[in-house]
């Protein structure tokens, strides 16, 4: 895994990936963290989220993807859903759903760029550490960069 500090959405817009990616919840609501920042400016991601069925288990472990398209620079935006819902304490990002999550994105985008955030380990209580061999492991041999968040 490369990282880097930065604005990860910033970094796609000015064509540094292919693919961006982050965690959300199985609820359709993209109200916190990077998930609301995403939803603001790119609002396709939001309307792929919301294609799905709202508070299914079933959900977490896959993605839903936007393509976006903004001047000459065109990617992909991939809600993973790695926790089922935001409320209350403790660990609520779903480990197995984040290694199910990369297996598909690796499937999916290989070969391609691909940018992420602190995926589970923000909002969701997850340990970053166990989340960053995960994603080594199912992304091995992939061009992938976190992204720490500068503003």
């Amino acid at each position: 895994m490369k990282m880097i500090q930065g604005d990860l959405l910033a970094l796609v817009l000015d064509g540094s990936f292919d693919v961006i990616l982050h965690g959300c919840n199985c609820q359709c609501q993209m109200g916190k963290g990077i998930a609301l920042s995403i939803k603001k400016q790119f609002p396709e991601a939001y309307a792929a989220d919301c294609k799905t069925a709202k508070a299914d288990a079933a959900k977490l472990g896959t993605i839903s993807v936007a393509s976006i398209e903004r001047g000459d620079c065109l990617f992909d935006v991939v809600n993973a859903y790695t926790q089922f819902h935001w409320r209350g304490d403790g660990i609520l990002a779903d480990y197995d759903a984040i290694r199910s999550a990369m297996r598909t994105v690796k499937a999916r985008y290989a070969g391609q760029r691909i940018g992420y955030p602190k995926i589970g380990a923000g909002l969701a209580g997850g340990d970053w550490q166990v989340i960053a061999a995960i994603i080594d492991e199912e992304l091995v041999g992939e061009d992938h960069t976190f992204v720490e968040f500068v503003g």
